[in-house]
């Protein structure tokens, strides 16, 4: 099992027959959905738990990137439900994210935290793959799901929404969209050597940015069909041979 898909907000698994399967971690169990797609398996792992019932503060996400690592996923493809503070994506496009800006507070952020010893750093330079971002455009060219632009994302700690004044400072460093999931994920796939790309789905202006506020039904809607559409693009990657000889996911962490 070599591959997984991250589901966010709205996406909460695949369509077709799969088993479930519980993983015992140093950090916690870990359930797990798993889908045959013709000659392999794929994993899913819905983000928030399968019903939705675990905030963004809360999410165990180190338990989560090491039950991917210890079923021997190398390649990971997450959906993220984000607001948008840039005028050019509005809610029900994809956005392509490519950095992020960490404004989170409390929740563990490495495996790294000396308990055994070792001190490791790992290199962003590249905080996502461009391997996977690259193949994930010629899928999405041939399924028709239109890929708005690419973005900074800022995440945030949650569960509240941010205020005008916040988005305010955000859009003055660089942020196009904003969410509360995607770190430290993205940064733990990085210390277990895995690539790992967020598509990042557009449901609602950040606070501010248009006069309306948020609400449920406009996240509903915003999803629409691209989550199904994603997916599939997603697993028509999947169904391709990948490796990661041209780019450096699994050799960016530096140990001391």
């Amino acid at each position: 099992m070599k591959k997984a898909i991250i589901g966010g907000t709205g996406v909460y698994g695949l369509d077709g027959d799969s088993r479930t399967q519980r993983v015992e971690t140093p950090y916690g169990e870990v359930e797990v959905f798993v889908a045959r797609m013709g000659e392999e398996e794929i994993v899913f792992l819905p983000r928030h738990g399968k019903g939705h019932q675990v905030p963004p503060h809360l999410i165990n996400y180190r338990a989560n990137m090491k039950a991917l690592d210890l079923l021997g996923v190398r390649y990971v493809y997450a959906t993220a439900a984000v607001g948008s503070m840039n005028h050019r994506y509005a809610p029900g496009d994809m956005v392509m994210v490519t950095d992020f800006l960490d404004f989170t507070k409390v929740r563990p952020l490495t495996f790294f935290d000396g308990g055994d010893g070792r001190v490791g750093h790992v290199d962003m330079t590249h905080p996502y793959c461009p391997n996977l971002r690259r193949a994930f455009y010629e899928a999405a060219s041939k399924e028709g799901l239109e890929i708005k632009g690419e973005g900074v994302y800022v995440c945030t700690e949650g569960p509240r929404f941010e205020t005008a004044q916040e988005i305010r400072m955000y859009q003055g460093f660089g942020g196009d969209v904003v969410g509360m999931t995607n770190v430290p994920e993205a940064v733990l796939a990085k210390e277990l050597g895995m690539c790992y790309q967020v598509v990042g789905m557009v449901t609602n202006w950040c606070t501010g940015v248009q006069k309306e506020a948020i609400a449920l039904h406009d996240i509903e809607a915003a999803l629409g069909d691209n989550k199904d559409r994603l997916t599939r693009v997603f697993l028509e990657v999947f169904s391709k041979t990948l490796d990661q000889d041209h780019c450096q996911c699994h050799r960016s962490v530096v140990m001391l």
